[in-house]
């Protein structure tokens, strides 16, 4: 049961600092989300938007790849 709680605690914590990370980008003004390739279709009447941010999530992706591999290199 040590197991189950410690994963728990461990993985609440990264949440905490993803949370964190991404408040800390939001106030930086970085143009995430408003990148060339971050689609944005509205219908006509206006009730319908769907946005599909294609760049920023290759982008992302692209960095916490790098991030996880450097990580297992110094702690693998």
């Amino acid at each position: 049961m040590s197991t189950l709680a410690r994963a728990l605690i461990f993985a609440g914590l990264g949440l905490v600092a993803l949370g964190g990370l991404v408040w800390l980008v939001g106030r930086t003004g970085l143009p995430l989300g408003n990148l060339p390739g971050d689609f944005s279709w509205q219908s006509e009447s206006g009730n319908t938007r769907v946005y599909v941010p294609l760049t920023t999530m290759l982008l992302v992706s692209l960095l916490l790849t790098l991030l996880v591999n450097l990580l297992g290199r110094f702690f693998g």
